[in-house]
């Protein structure tokens, strides 16, 4: 029957001409799939956003906001996982980013598609901030009067205040929610060319098959692989119910934590904080959000707002853009592009290494000094580590706990010796040093080939699986679909006797998040079931 209404759609929508990516095989993994679930993150915000809005007042935003969680039917449901959507987008688009990044995908021929993509990210950055602003309460209010502070500070934008925030200090966020909308209207305009490149690029070929940029299959090889449709549609589709049924999932099984630590506010409480103007707000600490910690803790670190502002964003974002036209190597491998490799992993260890440190010490100053002695042990680590890897995986290495043990042993010791180093230099500190430092690189050296194992695992060809096993998983996984068919009735029979409101509505949250994870999961091995063939 699946087959029969899939042909209907084919043939009715002209499917076979769409210039779709045909994938191989080995595609179907979800590290090549990454930005489907940023897509489906996306997807789920803008849905629950245009629900919201429904019900949002821009003129009072905080008692608007009370309205939706108290009086809305599941509206603390849509409006948690509206936020939790938005954070699990920024997260996504980050290890995308990332992923792509180490794997080469910013060369020859996708430099637009990749700088596209910079530019979604930091307007998603944006979005969620305005998104973010609209509660209006305490914190969101808060993180406003750091952005206006911003700006301000910098001569001759002080005129732009009014046209982004508008009379937001009166609790009218209607200027801040148009910027929110214009900004989601142009990820959808850049998502949309976005993807259009990347079908026609296709996904990144393993690095067994094309080990040198332009890392693209000839048409030729494309006409081998599996039609878009239906398979990839169905596989997107797993992947799409199981990326929002944990957007339901989480933010509503949080709403049940009480009493959470202060630190842990900006992470896992979807809960509005107080007004601004009530006496509970006296007594929170003050934090932008999360996503926005990071530049938060940067502005600790000098006073001059440009100074700031080139060292958190300009700089960054100059690189990121910049790096298909810097890195003109052909090469993908990692070990061929050791400079870059430690650049990804440097920015990827400052921003969780700063987003850590505001939200430990929020609004310290920290002085250079302690700068220095935070981020630097990091980057020699990272550099000496990315620069005595071996250009070749020596596969008679073995990745044991013992060594892990001594390399992190070693890495703490190093870091703990140029620290000591930098704040009371000596004859006995530069020994001490010197001493650690051979240790660690060392080991090091002992360890670095496990790393690049990882490579091994893009396996061009799926190794063939007897007929007999293959057929004995098929059957486990129809079995399974069954049983996860049948509790999602069972579960979407309770949904039904849920309250629309009060401190139980937040149970049909958690409930449709499951029905959706198994969906997923079910649609998952219905796609092995049908699809596999080796």
């Amino acid at each position: 029957m699946f087959m029969g209404v899939s042909d209907w759609f084919r043939e009715r929508l002209g499917l076979d001409d769409l210039p779709f990516f045909r994938t191989p095989d080995y595609m179907y993994n979800v590290n090549y799939w990454l930005g489907s679930l940023v897509a489906a993150a996306f997807i789920y915000t803008v849905i629950s956003g245009l629900i919201l809005l429904l019900y949002y007042n821009p003129e009072a935003g905080y008692s608007s906001t009370e309205f939706i969680i108290q009086k809305v039917p599941y509206g603390s449901v849509i409006l948690y996982s509206h936020l939790y959507g938005a954070y699990a987008m920024i997260i996504l688009a980050y290890v995308h980013m990332f992923r792509n990044y180490f794997a080469g995908a910013y060369k020859k021929p996708r430099e637009l598609l990749w700088i596209i993509g910079v530019i979604m990210l930091v307007l998603t950055l944006g979005t969620a901030f305005l998104g973010y602003s609209l509660i209006g309460d305490a914190l969101a209010t808060s993180a406003v009067d750091v952005g206006e502070g911003i700006i301000s500070s910098i001569p001759g934008l002080s005129i732009f205040i009014p046209i982004l925030f508008g009379n937001y200090d009166a609790g009218d966020y209607g200027r801040v929610l148009a910027w929110h909308i214009i900004f989601v209207a142009l990820i959808g305009l850049l998502f949309a060319f976005h993807f259009f490149l990347a079908e026609h690029y296709g996904m990144m070929p393993s690095k067994k098959v094309k080990d040198k940029a332009p890392a693209v299959y000839t048409k030729e090889e494309w006409q081998k692989f599996n039609p878009w449709w239906p398979r990839n549609f169905v596989y997107m589709m797993s992947l799409i119910f199981l990326t929002w049924g944990f957007i339901l999932l989480i933010p509503n099984a949080l709403a049940y934590l009480n009493g959470l630590p202060q630190q842990l506010n900006p992470f896992l409480n979807p809960k509005p904080a107080p007004p601004p103007n009530s006496p509970a707000a006296a007594h929170i600490t003050t934090y932008p959000p999360w996503f926005f910690l990071f530049l938060y803790k940067i502005a600790d670190f000098t006073s001059d707002v440009v100074i700031f502002l080139f060292i958190g964003v300009i700089i960054p974002l100059l690189y990121l853009i910049l790096v298909p036209f810097i890195d003109r190597s052909p090469y993908l491998s990692l070990t061929k592009r050791r400079l870059f490799t430690a650049f990804g992993i440097l920015m990827i260890t400052y921003l969780i290494q700063t987003t850590i440190w505001g939200d430990l010490t929020p609004g310290v100053e920290i002085p250079i000094a302690q700068q220095v002695m935070v981020y630097l042990p990091p980057a020699i680590i990272t550099l000496v580590g990315v620069f005595v890897m071996p250009a070749k995986t020596n596969n008679k290495a073995i990745a044991n706990p013992l060594s892990i043990l001594i390399l992190l042993v070693t890495s703490i010791l190093f870091g703990g010796a140029l620290v000591t180093l930098i704040a009371s230099p000596s004859l006995l500190t530069i020994i001490a040093f010197t001493l650690f430092t051979l240790v660690f690189i060392l080991s090091i050296k002992n360890i670095s080939p496990i790393a690049l194992k990882i490579e091994k695992q893009e396996q061009t060809i799926i190794t063939p699986e007897k007929p007999r096993n293959r057929e004995l998983k098929k059957k486990i996984a129809e079995v399974l679909i069954s049983i996860l068919f049948i509790f999602a009735v069972i579960l979407a029979s309770q949904l039904w006797v849920i309250p629309a409101t009060g401190y139980l509505s937040n149970l049909f949250g958690i409930d449709l998040g499951l029905i959706f994870i198994m969906l997923g999961e079910a649609i998952s091995l219905y796609h092995y079931v049908v699809y596999r063939r080796d």
